[in-house]
């Protein structure tokens, strides 16, 4: 149970940071703001490549299978790609989800 909370976690965090990070570069396209279309495209690429480099693989970690070579790894680039404080945040999120989790079974069990 707890792996499943974990994935539909993530799962649901990959989503929010893909669009995220696309609608930022998008937006900074239509404003015609090159720096900022700069920065979040060089951030972007510099992440992913960091992340196929060490075959960085955060749903692998949570065992999520990846039926498309590389989907997991270039997801963990653009999670890369959002800066440390992003990624402090999501190491606290799912280190709250799965403490709890665990209190919470073993709540249950008696």
């Amino acid at each position: 149970m707890e792996g499943s909370i974990m994935q539909i976690v993530l799962s649901a965090v990959l989503v929010e940071s893909v669009w995220s990070t696309l609608e930022n570069i998008i937006n900074g396209a239509m404003a015609k703001d090159l720096k900022l279309t700069i920065k979040n495209v060089g951030s972007l690429i510099i992440g992913v490549i960091i992340a196929i480099n060490y075959s960085l693989d955060i749903c692998g970690y949570i065992g999520l299978i990846d039926h498309i070579p590389l989907t997991g790894v270039i997801l963990t680039g653009i999670l890369i790609s959002r800066g440390s404080s992003f990624i402090h945040d999501l190491v606290m999120t799912l280190n709250n989800i799965r403490t709890t989790t665990k209190e919470n079974m073993n709540i249950n069990k008696f």
